[in-house]
């Protein structure tokens, strides 16, 4: 039996994580639930799972049943029951939460995009002295821990991260001057959150895929490469040194890279019908280069990684300020981009920071992003 803690319940992958332990009532156990403001929600997984504690950011009444206490987050991830803590909370919620988890030596699985780009060596160097584990949840970063089982990490020659191309994958540059938020948020393979699938479209994405795997796996940024791969079957591929490739496909279904995390790397039953892969039905797979003309958003993001520092969570702030404003119709598009880069070129940057010197950065950046958001027109 997993004692499993759920950060982020309410959302798209902690009911994801929920559905998973339907399917395991014997295996998993969920001892906590924490959630913002989807009261009704997350009032309804605590009824259903009975977990010990629950934590509510929101200031509306909860209802819950006579045994279950509610805590601060804090108590959710540390307490002494819990072997494995479930990220899906996304920016500084998420990041505080996992450090703290790590900290108290709980393994995590780890879904929030935000917390290794904003905090990848502050997280990183947590769970080394901890001795706590980090289990990928996303499709990319769980089919590369895939590959790489059995593997000698030294045989190692790269990574390649595929990606759909979001939403305006065929769009050219013209048409995508005019584009609106509702075409943005039709995805064409993957169903997912408002702001992950704008960030499919600019492929911010994807570059923060690209810098999570740098710390995941520590693999320096030359040696990740990012191909077009329109049908979302293959997931990652790892390249070793003597040419030969290894790749996981499945169904764009996160259920899979969930159970998997949720198990530490076993795979389990499931329906075959329901989300297994048929390699002739699926065919044919191909692969593209990135066209980058249209998706400035990603080489803005990765190289902000790059220089490292608090430069990674400025431009995380800035893509959640600016992606927000697109959604309210407040700027364009291309708005997204114009917004990184202007903020990211008056930012100088702290090397090393601490968890305070990053809050700082992030406060700064949207604030900043709001202020030159009123001269991005329409």
């Amino acid at each position: 039996m997993t004692n499993l803690s759920i950060v982020g319940s309410t959302g798209s992958v902690g009911t994801q994580t929920l559905a998973v332990i339907r399917d395991f009532p014997g295996s998993l156990f969920v001892i906590g639930l924490a959630a913002g403001n989807n009261v009704a929600l997350l009032s309804s997984q605590v009824h259903e799972f009975l977990p010990k504690f629950v934590s509510v950011t929101a200031a509306s009444p909860l209802n819950i049943p006579v045994n279950t206490r509610i805590v601060g987050i804090e108590e959710i991830v540390t307490d002494d029951q819990v072997d494995l803590v479930v990220m899906a909370s996304t920016a500084s919620a998420g990041r505080a939460s996992t450090l703290l988890a790590l900290g108290a030596g709980k393994d995590v699985a780890l879904a929030s995009k935000e917390v290794l780009v904003t905090a990848g060596h502050l997280v990183a160097q947590r769970s080394i002295d901890s001795g706590a584990e980090i289990r990928p949840v996303d499709s990319e970063h769980s089919a590369i821990w895939q590959c790489l089982v059995g593997e000698d990490k030294s045989a190692v020659d790269g990574l390649i991260i595929t990606a759909s191309g979001g939403a305006f994958r065929d769009h050219t540059l013209k048409e995508l001057t005019r584009v609106t938020p509702e075409q943005a948020l039709l995805h064409p393979t993957w169903s997912m959150g408002k702001k992950i699938t704008v960030d499919s479209a600019t492929l911010v994405n994807k570059a923060f895929e690209v810098i999570e795997a740098r710390w995941l796996f520590n693999i320096p940024f030359e040696s990740i490469q990012v191909v077009l791969h329109r049908q979302s079957i293959v997931h990652s591929m790892v390249r070793f040194i003597d040419g030969s490739v290894k790749a996981q496909l499945g169904k764009p279904d996160m259920r899979i890279p969930i159970q998997y995390a949720l198990f530490g790397g076993e795979h389990r039953y499931f329906n075959e019908e329901e989300v297994g892969y048929n390699p002739i039905e699926s065919s044919p797979l191909t692969f593209e280069e990135l066209d980058l003309r249209k998706y400035p958003c990603y080489e803005l993001v990765l190289e902000a990684g790059k220089r490292q520092g608090t430069f990674p969570a400025v431009a995380a702030a800035v893509d959640e300020v600016a992606v927000d404003l697109f959604l309210q119709y407040k700027i364009p598009f291309h708005g997204i981009s114009s917004l990184l880069s202007e903020v990211l070129d008056r930012h100088s940057g702290r090397s090393n920071p601490s968890l305070e010197d990053i809050i700082e950065a992030e406060q700064w950046a949207k604030e900043m992003t709001l202020e030159l958001a009123e001269s991005v027109s329409v």
